[in-house]
Parts: C-alpha cells; sequence; structure tokens
C-alpha cells in the first residue's frame, strides 16, 4: 500500500476523516480501502444491509470505524450515519469516496488542497464525463442535473452526481428529506441555499464494466430525482429566490441602492421608469403574499430591472394599506354598482364590496404606476443629463 504521510499529518491538523459508503461491491471495497489508508487513518466505512463478502473485507481493517446497517437503507441514509458518526467523532470535515471503484483515492490531495486555499466548501469532485469508460446515460442524467441544481441555486457546476466529495459536517442542513441517491442532489442545493460555497474540483474517473456494481435504478431513481427537482425549483423560485433578493436589499441600505440600482445603474432610463411603475403597479394590486414573487418574476421575463421594481412594490408599507383601500373602494365604486354601501372600513365591508375593491384597486394602480414612470423618467433624464463638453 502506497502511503503519503504528509498527508496524514494535513487531514489530522484540518480535523477531516474519508466516508466510505458500501452495498455489495466486495469486488472493489479492498482496493478503495487500502487506497484511502494511504493518505488518512481517519476512515469511516458504512455497511449498508451488504449481502456479499463485505464484512469479511472488513475485518481486515481493525484500524477503521464500521458502522453496520442490518439491511439496506439507500446511500442517502448511509451518508447520514457517516455523517452522524463523523460528528460524534469530533471531525470537522469528511470526504466521500464510493466503493465502487470508479473514484481514485489518490484524488484525496485535491480536496485537501483546496480545503487549505479556500476555506470551508461543499466540493464536489468533477469527473470528465467524456471518458470513453463512462455510460452515455451517466453524461446525459448528469448535465440534466447540472442544469437543474444551477435553476435552484445560480451556481454553475460541472458535476452534480458525483460521490467523490467533501463535506463542511457543521455547515449542513440539520435535517434531510431523502434517502437514496437523489440526497446528494439535495444536499447540494440545501446547502448552498445556506450560503455555504460549492464547488467542482477535477478527479479521475473509471468505469470498469467486470469490477464495478452500480445499484442505480435507472427508471425508479431517474424518477425520485426529477419529483426532487420539481420540489427544490418551486421553494427556490417561491421562498429562496425572493428571500436572497430581499437581504440583499436590506444589506444595500436605502442610500447605496438609490446610487447603484436607479442612478449609476446601466440600465437606460426606459428601463429604470418601467420598472418603477411595474413595482407602484403590483404593490398596489390585491396579490397579498404574492407581491414579492410577482414583481420579481415579471421584472426577470421583461428584462427589467428587479431591485428597483422590487423597492417601488413595496408602496404598500402598513401605514399606507388604509388609504390605498378607501382610495381602491372609492374609485371602484364609481364604475361598479355598489349595493353595498360602505358604512365603515372593516373586512366584512371589504368583502361585501369584494368586486367593486378589485376593479378600483386595478385602476388605482395603473393610475399611481403611469404617474410614477412618468415622474421617475423625467428625474431620472435630470440626475442623468449628459455632460456637455466645450468645444477644443
Amino acid at each position: 500500500m502506497d502511503t503519503a504521510p504528509q498527508y496524514y499529518t494535513k487531514i489530522k491538523d484540518l480535523n477531516c476523516c474519508v466516508i466510505i459508503p458500501t452495498y455489495n461491491n466486495d469486488k472493489t471495497l479492498q482496493r478503495v480501502v487500502s487506497g484511502v489508508l494511504g493518505y488518512t487513518a481517519n476512515a469511516i466505512v458504512v455497511n449498508d444491509g451488504a449481502t456479499d463478502a463485505t464484512s469479511q473485507i472488513l475485518a481486515q481493517y481493525p484500524q477503521i470505524t464500521v458502522i453496520n446497517h442490518e439491511t439496506n437503507k439507500g446511500k442517502g441514509i448511509a451518508l447520514q450515519t457517516g455523517f452522524k458518526t463523523a460528528l460524534a467523532m469530533g471531525y470537522d470535515y469528511a470526504i466521500t469516496i464510493d466503493s465502487d471503484g470508479q473514484h481514485y483515492p489518490d484524488d484525496i490531495p485535491v480536496f485537501i488542497e483546496m480545503l487549505e486555499a479556500e476555506g470551508p466548501a461543499l466540493l464536489i469532485g468533477s469527473r470528465n464525463m467524456a471518458h470513453e469508460s463512462v455510460p452515455k446515460k451517466s453524461s446525459t442524467g448528469n448535465r440534466i442535473s447540472n442544469y437543474w441544481v444551477w435553476v435552484e441555486t445560480g451556481i454553475k457546476l460541472t458535476d452534480t452526481q458525483s460521490g467523490y466529495r467533501l463535506y463542511p459536517l457543521k455547515f449542513l442542513p440539520k435535517k434531510f428529506y431523502t434517502n437514496k441517491f437523489e440526497f446528494e442532489i439535495e444536499i447540494i442545493t440545501r446547502t448552498a441555499w445556506n450560503g455555504v460555497p460549492v464547488k467542482n474540483v477535477p478527479v479521475k474517473v473509471l468505469y470498469d464494466p467486470d469490477e464495478r456494481v452500480s445499484h442505480f435504478r435507472p427508471f425508479q431513481d431517474f424518477t425520485r430525482i426529477s419529483i426532487l427537482h420539481t420540489i427544490l425549483t418551486t421553494i427556490a423560485i417561491l421562498y429562496i429566490k425572493p428571500r436572497d433578493f430581499i437581504r440583499g436589499f436590506k444589506k444595500k441600505g436605502l442610500k447605496r441602492f438609490f446610487l447603484e440600482n436607479v442612478l449609476e445603474s446601466g440600465d437606460s432610463n426606459h428601463k429604470k421608469a418601467f420598472s418603477i411603475a411595474l413595482g407602484v403597479f403590483i404593490g398596489i394590486v390585491p396579490l397579498w403574499g404574492l407581491q414579492t414573487v410577482t414583481v420579481l418574476f415579471l421584472a426577470y421575463v421583461l428584462r427589467l430591472n428587479k431591485l428597483i421594481a422590487f423597492a417601488f412594490s413595496n408602496v404598500s408599507l402598513p401605514p399606507a394599506i388604509p388609504f390605498i383601500v378607501l382610495a381602491s373602494l372609492y374609485i371602484g365604486g364609481l364604475v361598479v354598482n355598489n349595493t353595498h354601501p360602505i358604512t365603515d372600513f372593516s373586512v366584512e365591508s371589504i368583502k361585501q364590496n369584494f368586486v367593486q375593491y378589485v376593479v378600483g384597486s386595478v385602476i388605482l394602480a395603473t393610475i399611481s404606476a403611469t404617474v410614477a414612470g412618468v415622474t421617475g423618467y423625467a428625474l431620472l433624464s435630470a440626475f442623468n443629463k449628459p455632460k456637455q463638453h466645450g468645444n477644443a
């Protein structure tokens, strides 16, 4: 067994371990474990209910930690068991490597060096999916997964299905909702949502059809992964992206926002004015609870300034709501027959005159958006007049 003693010290100092989840990979397990021990003795193997010679092979390595599942629970559960064990043993980081032989233990230094250089991050081994040994269905599935992770997180990755990774254990989500192969997608997206950097590092790959045993079930697992991406994309659109947008806006502050996104933005005055108008319109129409999502979506579709549109959608702040509602009811009463005269400002009164209120709010929103857009354009044009240069 080749050893790299310099990495024993580095991995120990970084408080890192290697987790090897395994299930019926007795043809390649010994090679993987021996390879890992060439770099560190901090090895944890999770035997996920194997029925082959796995137990006999692991018995040859008394220096490693072995966790046994009585029955096969799936890769996601095996990894979670490994994470819990690593945390209980006091580790801060864990490198995970598959036991099917596709990963090379001599790539462990790639993760260690990146960790030393960049600090805590979720590092994913990026395989050369164009390698002649890689099945076509694997490279195609990986490209599809890369796209959806980008939609969910905004992070462009070249490999999102590799099991060769380095996890910052204390920065991971506290709870998970998937158990099998799709777990490795969930943990990427949700870790990124927590603000943890997610990056690829280059690793080698070998798909040996004579040795490698894959437990990926094309139809069942692809279906589960597709359902997961649908759920994660929905959460990203309805909650995560608006949340991050609001956080970014609050972090900038009003003065910095006005200078950078209104006065100094590279957008034309026309685009800024339309963004103001869109924000005011969405802020007034009765889209309760959906205003932020709606304004960001429309600004994206119409290619307007999202931050300006969001800022002006806040015209319906609590102190202004009673005046907006009353104005909407009054304007609506001019075009809708009022069968229930408004005697007081109450929820019941609004319910009885709901159509009047909605019609009035749309008219009010249209008028207000037009006035705000025109005024905004005039002010922006006045502030951003091109400088006059004298003749030489």
